[in-house]
């Protein structure tokens, strides 16, 4: 088997990554054991299917409360959970996206998978691969990183900031995708537009199904404030711990170190070691922890300091730090 490399299979040569991130790479090699980084790429697919049980069982659990009882103090933490596991099928459609669901290539069920996957938070799965594997090709470039270029905020305003937070981000994110995907080739733009399209009959059914069947309180406590409320919320926390505190002169800390977490581990499907997927993005999600360990002394030698959530919300909106820029920097804020 050989040795996986750290940029395979969304970077090449002459993406902007690639170009940057020459000696990082080697030095990402030369910090793990070939056998230890062989196995924290082993795919076990029933793995997957373990987490994808637990997302279920949330999802009918926090849907079963929420039904059964109208008193707040259960049903709104219920509408939470399901807000987040709603918000979590992105992170699997994303395990998709870089083809660790499955030890070998499985194109069919990878493809059925990805549509499953998509269809809960709104998106098309064929233009979140698109614009997921853009992201890693041309991460650290202002205008090839569509994340960055389009998404991120283009004013350092907290009023603007805390719109992400609300249910403002859709239409923040499908302006962002729509611009995007209006320089992809036809044949994948109408692709994109079908999967919009079956998502958006799909959510427009499950909520005139919810109110029919048991009014519109119920839909607004079961479909509403988990859709529209909550997920945006896990969407802009989770984006947070990304790519907005970062070391722009230093590959290595183009994306943000988060501290680990047995909470925001299950709460977020480990998708919060983001820095590390990005230096093997083939190491599945189970197993981004276990990677974390092991990069440490890296980390610690480029000078990275690893934060909770707590810590980037307060330089995000108290000190007001600018997105993609080193917040421990002197005069990083301007509170």
């Amino acid at each position: 088997m050989a040795l996986p490399a750290p940029d395979s299979p969304v970077t090449n040569e002459r993406s902007h990554y690639a170009r940057h991130a020459g000696a990082l790479k080697r030095e990402l090699k030369e910090s793990l054991e070939p056998d230890r980084l062989r196995a924290l790429h082993e795919i076990v697919a029933g793995r997957h299917f373990l987490v994808l049980a637990r997302q279920l069982l949330l999802l009918g659990l926090s849907g079963w409360a929420i039904t059964r009882w109208e008193t707040v103090w259960i049903w709104l933490p219920a509408a939470i959970v399901l807000g987040f596991t709603v918000f979590n099928f992105t992170v699997l459609l994303h395990e998709v996206v870089h083809h660790a669901v499955f030890a070998k290539r499985r194109p069919f069920w990878e493809r059925v998978l990805g549509l499953a996957y998509g269809i809960p938070s709104g998106i098309s799965a064929s233009q979140f691969e698109r614009w997921h594997l853009d992201h890693h090709s041309e991460l650290g470039s202002w205008t090839g990183d569509p994340k960055r270029h389009h998404l991120s905020p283009k004013r350092n305003a907290r009023w603007l900031k805390a719109l992400y937070f609300t249910p403002a981000l859709f239409f923040l994110y499908f302006r962002a995708a729509g611009r995007e995907t209006r320089g992809y080739e036809p044949a994948l733009q109408r692709r994109i537009g079908i999967e919009r399209l079956i998502t958006i009959v799909v959510h427009l059914s499950l909520l005139a199904s919810i109110a029919g069947l048991g009014g519109l309180e119920l839909a607004m406590r079961l479909y509403v404030v988990p859709v529209f409320l909550v997920f945006p919320i896990a969407f802009a926390l989770n984006r947070l711990g990304q790519h907005y505190d970062i070391s722009p002169d230093d590959p290595a800390g183009w994306s943000t170190l988060m501290r680990p977490s047995l909470f925001w581990d299950r709460a977020f499907l480990w998708s919060n070691y983001h820095l590390e997927h990005h230096y093997f993005p083939n190491v599945p999600m189970y197993r981004l922890s276990a990677l974390h360990q092991e990069l440490r002394p890296l980390f610690r030698r480029h000078g990275l300091r690893a934060h909770s959530y707590r810590d980037l919300l307060v330089s995000w909106f108290v000190r007001n730090a600018a997105p993609h820029t080193n917040w421990d920097a002197p005069g990083s804020g301007d509170a």
